[in-house]
């Protein structure tokens, strides 16, 4: 009686370890599955963000565009200004 006690037992251990085993193996597989689809929405979400980037970077420049009228508009005030001083002096 007691060797078949013990098989009992160890016929239920097994089958709570290969029952852990198999709850492990699939969560496992369920986190690897998880992982490629995070990896596959990374890929999508940067080809996105470098469009975005890209489609971008002419509002970026025009602050440099700005710069460059107001320069372009102050030269040309003053070459006015030194064209009125020339044509007021031929007077």
């Amino acid at each position: 009686m007691e060797n078949e006690a013990l098989f009992n037992e160890w016929l239920i251990g097994l089958v709570l370890v290969s029952a852990i085993v198999v709850i492990a193996a699939i969560l496992l597989i369920l986190v690897f599955l998880a992982a490629r689809r995070i990896l596959r929405l990374a890929v999508a979400a940067l080809k996105i963000v470098t469009q975005i980037k890209n489609n971008t970077n002419a509002i970026w420049e025009l602050e440099n565009t700005n710069k460059v009228a107001l320069n372009i508009k102050n030269e040309a005030e003053a070459i006015e200004e030194h064209a009125t001083l020339v044509a007021d002096a031929l007077k």
